[in-house]
């Protein structure tokens, strides 16, 4: 299993468009994806899920990936959300 702890940054928090971002990412992967905060955790290919969450502005997550591509999954989940200015 492979996972980061990174910073949301996204002014709005992890809700609505940057929440379908993280959901289209973790779609694209083999790999068991689930993002967890104050406790909790998803599975992150569920929009409802990640949204359930309520993750606002600076808070901290934490992102796993678990099954074949998990290295490659991570990494390009990491890549799109930084890409998006999402995280930090």
């Amino acid at each position: 299993m492979k996972e980061i702890t990174v910073l949301v940054v996204d002014p709005v928090g992890l809700h609505a468009r940057p929440a379908t971002i993280a959901v289209n990412a973790a779609s694209k992967c083999k790999s068991d994806v689930n993002i967890s905060y104050k406790g909790r955790s998803v599975n992150m290919k569920s929009i409802m899920g990640v949204m359930s969450l309520g993750i606002p502005t600076q808070s901290e997550i934490v992102i796993s990936c678990e099954g074949e591509d998990e290295d490659v999954a991570i990494a390009s989940i990491e890549d799109v959300l930084r890409s998006y200015k999402v995280i930090a």
